[in-house]
């Protein structure tokens, strides 16, 4: 990398390079189990920007961006979630995006955005996070793991209908 890169919240302004990455998270999903994953469609930089948008000023979430020399490198997008009987889990904070672009990857950038948006967590009086990880995602795993995350659940799926 030429320049350091600063972690910050994310603005409107970056919303078409949030849409990028979270095609890209799409896409990457959907090759790994197109039965699980959500298709892309059309547009799902598009879809992906107006959704991210939409979380960008509620209390409860963080979307924040890795940025070097006004370039997005990646971002990570978590919040607080209430108890859920239904999934046996006490309120936690929830990492629900963590991506970090092809070419900009193993370089600490997905190391640094996960302690940041801990540390917003915390902030924010968690006392545990939870987050999924698809199963095929293993340099995921072990940049979670190096942390300090530990498998708890096992999601499995079957296809009822369909292809």
């Amino acid at each position: 990398m030429s320049a350091p890169f600063t972690i910050r919240p994310a603005e409107p302004e970056d919303l078409p390079a949030l849409g990028r990455l979270g095609g890209l998270l799409m896409r990457e999903h959907y090759a790994y189990d197109a039965g699980r994953f959500l298709p892309p469609g059309d547009d799902p930089e598009g879809g992906y920007a107006w959704f991210l948008g939409t979380q960008l000023k509620a209390d409860d979430v963080a979307v924040l961006v890795a940025e070097q020399d006004g370039r997005i490198l990646g971002y990570a997008y978590a919040g607080v979630e209430p108890l859920s009987w239904r999934d046996l889990r006490d309120q936690s904070g929830f990492i629900h995006d963590l991506v970090v672009a092809p070419g900009d990857r193993k370089q600490g950038i997905g190391t640094a955005l996960l302690e940041a948006v801990l540390a917003w967590l915390r902030q924010q009086g968690q006392a545990r996070v939870v987050l999924w990880s698809a199963e095929q995602n293993s340099a995921a795993h072990r940049v979670f793991a190096r942390r300090g995350f530990r498998r708890t659940m096992v999601e499995m799926t079957i296809q009822l209908t369909g292809s």
